[in-house]
């Protein structure tokens, strides 16, 4: 996921994740590496989420939304939401 990404960029990766995470939820039983791309998934939707958080909240405070950037997944894991 590139750093300066528009909001509707975003949210279309989002809406792919979210539509592959549900047709994983769906199956009645996971293999190792499904497994690892759920969670995989999950971490990706946390940057995707803060990503977007990060540019609204520098547009709403006068910067530039592109200076926001994709953190690391033990940044984003630890957020509560």
């Amino acid at each position: 996921m590139a750093n300066q990404q528009n909001e509707a960029t975003v949210l279309t990766h989002i809406q792919k994740l979210v539509s592959e995470e549900h047709q994983l939820f769906d199956r009645a039983s996971l293999d190792d590496t499904e497994t690892r791309r759920l969670a995989a998934i999950q971490v990706e939707l946390d940057q995707c989420w803060d990503l977007l958080r990060q540019r609204r909240a520098l547009r709403e405070t006068g910067r530039d939304a592109n200076e926001a950037h994709v953190r690391p997944p033990e940044v984003v894991e630890k957020y509560v939401g």
